[in-house]
């Protein structure tokens, strides 16, 4: 064997046991190495350093994201309803994916955009992967709905198509069909003098090819199907054993055609969807910020087609009608063997089976704020507070500012507005405030993909209601999540703070887990005020004394921690990252990691979906371990941990967290805010229990490989397992505690951080 066979071997040795660390992390069939996968990734590190092939690409490693949420459907610690609510997820989250990110592909490809990404793929080499891994993904999506509605049937809920329907369910379908769904159906005959009709995205529709006895002539006509009827209709129990029997609406309507077409005979159909290109396009000069997104709006709802599916079973020539009609690529077709639009499987999970579901989980109310009476300016001025969303209540948010509303002492309020609910809390807490007389101003963002139109909504409330609203950049998105109110004590005005990692919407509060941080510290209160005062007058916040702001001086501000962890590894220190976002796809920053690796840096990544650094890598990347978490709730927490020379966890160790994921539109295209945890309990809480938690979880989590592919991490046999969403749910946050404070949670987690090692 010479050198260079040696070299390879070694460097394959070195990928499996960093792969396979701790955790055992096995793959379907044989152990692949990335060598094996990647032959590019075996060159000198220097000649790594500067490889595209050092990323991985960004859009075949959200797909990988979407299959790991549709691998959790064949999670059997799951209740089976939340099994095929993960398969409604990932049906969805793949519309949204064509709707942005395909639609943008071919929006290069049709203004001549070729530059490569920084992988190095063109926009059609990047679109013919996708649909590879789409075709392989939405198979496996049908795979797993087929095997559910076996389970399904078994649990006493039953898909049934029009075959199995008796003849008195038919005649009660018959009058439920006349009664609820023919009303709002419009068939639609296609000729020279009616002509094919617009299909509004995500529209469900049925085609059919329809003639007259004795006529040799063929009718082609549709029916679209209205998103707003529900896609199952419950058939009535004649067995008495309290068994739900649903059928699909399409096959309902599918079954009373003649009444849609009195006098035809149907010689063909089957049922098709639209996905339309529903990204904006917003001119940088405008002199009306508002009437341009109600504009786009209106001109999202006609975007062009990037994917049109048909049911398999339809006839050759009548997809063909279709397709030429919507006027649509053959690489932007895609035969569906199965049930479309697998997202309506939501209606489903619906149902009222409490014993199929998660257990309800009632979160916990920081017992310091219950301490004090429930006054938030008391339980905050005390000390700093952390709170851990979904597991601690987002009403103590609502509270916060709800109580800023009704106090005569309070001044002023600002708040950043990005998401909020349909019935916000928070924007009538805001109208309360302005309505007494408070000086109330509302930072509301216009370009929060899919909450435009709502946004709109609010700002208009707010406006009526005499507070000052403002739309922030046009070039830059506020994603900053930032409360501010501003009370007078005695003789002085006291500042206090609520700063987030999620959005101000108290029903998504409840599924994502988050990190709520109060405080009344003055420094952080300046600071929160210069990045209101930038957003609202331009006025670059370049005082900032603890904080850190994009596009200014966030990313600065991470890659110098790095550089010094860098120094510290080469000076013999302790030197350690932990990061945990959702996505790592910055050039920059991927490339200083990498540096830090090389460097001898330890570094723990958690990142809950994209990533684009290959982790495991010799010569690249040999230090860096990425996982992925994905369960009950939705990883949404960004953490930034730096050992600081001292290692992590570590009480000086510099810990940060934030609204920005480690994205170029985060870093470079947005407003958004780094704060550090001072205060000793809250860093505690942050590295040591939330931290520590996410690393050392062997349920839900998923190992991130340097090919890009995951596989799930399985505890040794033998090993303890250890789930964080379970943790958090029974064990108490430690700053929100109140009288009852003792030494808990991060001491079980470092027993058993410390017998992973």
């Amino acid at each position: 064997m010479d050198e260079s066979e040696v070299r390879l071997k070694q460097k394959r040795v070195d990928v499996t046991r960093h792969v396979q660390d701790d955790l055992t992390a096995t793959r379907i069939g044989a152990d692949i190495s990335v060598m094996d996968v990647l032959p590019e990734l075996t060159g000198h590190p220097e000649e790594l350093a500067s490889s595209p092939h050092r990323f991985i690409n960004r859009e075949l490693s959200w797909l990988e994201f979407n299959r790991r949420v549709l691998e959790e459907s064949s999670n059997r610690n799951h209740p089976l309803l939340e099994q095929l609510r993960f398969v409604s997820i990932s049906a969805n989250n793949l519309d949204e994916f064509f709707m942005v990110r395909v639609a943008g592909l071919r929006g290069q490809i049709r203004t001549g955009l070729l530059a490569p990404s920084q992988e190095g793929m063109t926009p059609a080499e990047q679109l013919e992967k996708i649909r590879e891994r789409v075709v392989l993904l939405v198979e496996e999506q049908l795979k797993r709905w087929r095997d559910l509605r076996v389970d399904l049937a078994a649990a006493g809920i039953a898909i049934v198509d029009g075959g199995e329907v008796s003849k008195a369910e038919r005649e009660r379908l018959e009058d439920h069909f006349l009664l609820h769904v023919f009303p709002v159906l419009t068939p639609l005959a296609v000729d020279p003098a009616h002509p094919f009709p617009f299909i509004p995205n995500l529209g469900f529709t049925l085609a059919f090819e329809l003639v007259r006895p004795g006529d040799r002539k063929t009718l082609r006509a549709l029916v679209r199907v209205p998103s707003k009827i529900a896609r199952f209709i419950r058939l009535p129990d004649t067995t008495g054993h309290g068994k739900a029997r649903f059928i699909a609406v399409e096959a309902v309507i599918a079954m009373f055609t003649p009444r849609l077409f009195p006098g035809y005979l149907v010689r063909g159909q089957g049922a098709f969807r639209v996905i339309r290109d529903s990204d904006l396009e917003v001119e940088e000069e405008a002199e009306d910020l508002v009437r341009l997104f109600e504009t786009a709006l209106k001109r999202r709802r006609r975007g062009s087609v990037i994917r049109l599916e048909f049911d398999s079973h339809m006839p050759e020539d009548l997809r063909a009608f279709v397709a030429e009609e919507s006027d649509v690529e053959a690489e932007e077709i895609f035969l569906i063997d199965g049930m479309l639009a697998l997202k309506d499987l939501s209606e489903l999970v619906a149902l009222e089976r409490p014993e199929l579901k998660f257990k309800t989980f009632n979160p916990r109310f920081p017992e310091r704020v219950r301490d004090n009476g429930g006054d938030c300016f008391v339980a905050i001025k005390q000390k700093d507070l952390v709170v851990h969303h979904p597991y601690e209540s987002f009403d103590v948010v609502v509270q916060f500012l709800s109580q800023a509303a009704r106090d005569p002492n309070v001044l002023a309020i600002k708040q950043t507005l990005y998401r909020t609910s349909s019935d916000s809390p928070i924007v009538r807490a805001l109208v309360e405030a302005a309505e007494a007389g408070k000086s109330v101003t509302a930072l509301v963002e216009l370009k929060a993909r899919f909450d435009e139109e709502a946004n709109i909504r609010w700002a208009r409330d707010l406006e009526r209601a005499g507070a000052q609203v403002v739309f922030g950049f046009i070039e830059l998105k506020t994603h900053g999540k930032l409360s501010l109110v501003v009370r007078r004590e005695g003789s002085s005005l006291v500042t206090y703070c609520h700063l987030g990692t999620g959005n101000y919407h108290p029903v998504t509060a409840r599924i994502y887990t988050d990190i709520s941080f109060f405080t009344a510290d003055p420094v952080i209160g300046r600071d929160v005020s210069r990045v209101f005062n930038y957003i609202t007058g331009y006025a670059e916040p370049g005082g900032l004394e603890r904080m850190a702001v994009s596009p200014i001086s966030l990313k600065k501000k991470l890659l110098g921690h790095i550089a010094q962890e860098i120094e510290f590894a080469k000076a013999g220190k302790p030197a350690a990252i932990w990061l945990k976002c959702n996505a790592l796809v910055h050039p920059e920053i991927i490339d200083a990691l990498y540096a830090a690796s090389a460097a001898g840096v330890s570094i723990e990544i958690v990142v809950r979906g994209i990533c684009c650094l290959r982790a495991g890598v010799p010569g690249l990347s040999e230090n860096i371990r990425v996982k992925s978490i994905i369960g009950r709730f939705l990883e949404h927490a960004r953490v930034y941990a730096f050992g600081g020379g001292h290692g992590l966890p570590h009480a000086k160790a510099h810990v940060y967290i934030s609204s920005a994921d480690l994205m170029p539109r985060n870093l470079d295209r947005r407003v958004e805010t780094l704060v550090p945890i001072l205060n000793p309990t809250c860093h505690q809480q942050v590295l040591e229990q939330i931290m520590v938690a996410n690393l050392i979880d062997n349920e839900q989590s998923y190992r991130l490989l340097a090919d890009g592919s995951s596989v799930r991490i399985k505890p040794p046999k033998g090993a303890e397992s250890f789930n964080a969403h379970r943790y958090f749910m029974t064990n108490p946050s430690l700053s929100g505690r109140g009288k009852s404070l003792k030494e808990s949670g991060p001491k079980v987690l470092f027993k058993r951080a410390e017998s992973r090692q």
